[in-house]
C-alpha cells in the first residue's frame, strides 16, 4: 500500500461525519481581523458570492482522493472532503481556459497571464477566433508551467514544453475537464459549440476530443439559459451521439475502470448529471463511478452547478484550497460573466 493510500484509509477511518469542516488541526488559525483584510481572504469572499465555473473545480476537488481504480471507492457514503482532498491538473486547466476566453475579448494579451485584466467591455467586445486560439496556448502553457506538478498526462506535459507546441490527435478527456469557461461566457449556444471546439483542438484534435469538450460546453450553457435537465440531456444525445438514455448509474459502476478517454468519461458523467438530484448527489453519483474519479467528477459538477447552483459550503472547502494565482482568475472571470 503507498503512503497517498494510507493517508485516505487513515482520513476515512477518522471522518465522525459526511463532511470535514473548517481548519485542520496542523494549520495555524487565523485571526478574524487578519482574514478580513488578507488579499486572499477578499478573493475568497468575491468568489463565493456569486459563483460561475467553481462547479468544475468543485468536482475535481472532491474527486481527487479516489481517482485510479486503487483508489476508487464504489459509494455515496464518502467524505466530500478530507485533508488529502485537493486541486489538481484539471482545475488549473479550467481556469486557464477561462483566461484565455478573457483574451479572446480583450485587445491584445500582451503576453501576460493576467493581461485580460481591464482591457476589455464584456458588454461590447466580441470575441475573436485567432485570438482566443492563440490565447489558449499561451494560457495553458503559462499556467501549467507555474503550476508543474498539478497531474498532467505524458503527453501534456511534452506539449507544455515544446519549443513549437502542436495538436497532438488526443480523444481523451482533458478537452472535456477544462471547457467550463466556455459554457458561461457567450451569448449563443453556436458560439459556445465554436469556442468549445477551439478550447479543444489546440491538443486534442480528434474529432472524439471536439465533441466531449463541445457536449459539457452546450450542457452548461443550456443549464444556465434555464432549459430543463431533461431538455439538456435530449440535446446532447440527439447532437452528440451519446447513448445516456440507456445508461444507468447501477449497471455502470460494477464494470467501469479507469478510462481516461472522453468517450469512456463524459457519457458516464452525464449519466451522473442526470441521475443526481442537486450538485452534492451529482458529486457523490461521479465518484461512485469509479475510474478518472477526479476528471469524472469535474465534468459532472460543471453541468451540475448550472441547473442547481453549488451550496455554499461546498464552495468554502473548494475556495479554501485553491491557491491565490487561480483565485484572482477566477474572480475576475466571474465579474466578466456577470458584465455581459
Amino acid at each position: 500500500m503507498t503512503e497517498r493510500e494510507k493517508r485516505i484509509r487513515e482520513v476515512f477511518r477518522n471522518a465522525a461525519s459526511n463532511m470535514l469542516w473548517g481548519d485542520f488541526d496542523d494549520e495555524p488559525l487565523a485571526t478574524e481581523n487578519a482574514k478580513e483584510n488578507s488579499p486572499v481572504e477578499n478573493n475568497r469572499s468575491n468568489l463565493k458570492k456569486d459563483t460561475c465555473l467553481l462547479g468544475a473545480i468543485a468536482g475535481d476537488t472532491i474527486g481527487s482522493p479516489y481517482e485510479f481504480d486503487s483508489n476508487n471507492y464504489k459509494g455515496t457514503d464518502f467524505p466530500l472532503f478530507n485533508k488529502v482532498s485537493e486541486y489538481t491538473d484539471d482545475s488549473v486547466m479550467t481556469v486557464a481556459v477561462a483566461n484565455a476566453v478573457m483574451m479572446g475579448f480583450a485587445e491584445g494579451f500582451g503576453g501576460e497571464p493576467d493581461a485580460a485584466k481591464d482591457k476589455f467591455d464584456a458588454a461590447k467586445d466580441k470575441p475573436d477566433e485567432q485570438k482566443t486560439e492563440e490565447a489558449m496556448v499561451f494560457s495553458m502553457r503559462s499556467l501549467g508551467r507555474r503550476f508543474p506538478y498539478a497531474g498532467y498526462g505524458g503527453r501534456f506535459c511534452r506539449w507544455l514544453e515544446s519549443d513549437n507546441p502542436q495538436p497532438y490527435n488526443s480523444w481523451g478527456n482533458g478537452s472535456a475537464m477544462r471547457v467550463s469557461a466556455v459554457g458561461w461566457a457567450y451569448d449563443t449556444l453556436e458560439e459556445v459549440e465554436k469556442y468549445a471546439e477551439i478550447s479543444a483542438r489546440v491538443t486534442h484534435n480528434h474529432p472524439e476530443g471536439i465533441k466531449g469538450a463541445k457536449a459539457v460546453a452546450a450542457a452548461i450553457f443550456l443549464g444556465r439559459a434555464g432549459k430543463s435537465k431533461q431538455e439538456i440531456l435530449d440535446y446532447v444525445e440527439r447532437t452528440y451521439g451519446y447513448a445516456i438514455s440507456q445508461m444507468t448509474c447501477d449497471k455502470i459502476r460494477p464494470g467501469y475502470h479507469m478510462n481516461e478517454s472522453c468517450q469512456g468519461t463524459v457519457p458516464q458523467a452525464f449519466c451522473a448529471f442526470r441521475e443526481g438530484n442537486s450538485f452534492e448527489e451529482v458529486a457523490r453519483l461521479a465518484v461512485s463511478l469509479g475510474g478518472d474519479s477526479d476528471t469524472l467528477c469535474c465534468i459532472a459538477c460543471a453541468m451540475a452547478e448550472a441547473v442547481y447552483g453549488i451550496p455554499e459550503d461546498i464552495q468554502q472547502e473548494t475556495i479554501n484550497r485553491l491557491p491565490e494565482e487561480l483565485l484572482v482568475i477566477l474572480n475576475r472571470f466571474q465579474k466578466f460573466v456577470a458584465e455581459k
